[in-house]
């Protein structure tokens, strides 16, 4: 199963560290799939992030059993998480520095 979604928060790259920004996703993604599943029950689990230029991709491939979860819903779930998690990483960020607003 496959579930895909971008954001875009324009200027925050330079604000925050790439690396926290994916590590924080993928491990968000990846704690909501084994809140699903059994890690054993799990046969693979893919789970690619980017954050370039303010654009965060993350991508899911999940292959489990669904006799007690929909593995494209647990995928899609697991996209949602990553992205609730970058939201909170990002929360801190001045918005209107980020767009060089006038406040």
């Amino acid at each position: 199963m496959r579930a895909a979604r971008w954001a875009a928060l324009a200027g925050t790259e330079a604000m925050v560290d790439e690396a926290d920004v994916v590590e924080a996703a993928s491990e968000a993604a990846e704690a909501e799939v084994f809140v699903h599943y059994a890690k054993s029950a799990v046969d693979d689990l893919d789970v690619t992030v980017t954050f370039e230029e303010g654009i965060l991709e993350v991508d899911v491939y999940l292959d489990a059993p669904d006799d007690d979860a929909d593995p494209e819903a647990v995928a899609e779930g697991a996209v949602r998480a990553a992205e609730a998690a970058v939201d909170d990483l990002l929360a801190d960020v001045d918005v209107v520095e980020a767009f060089d607003l006038d406040p």
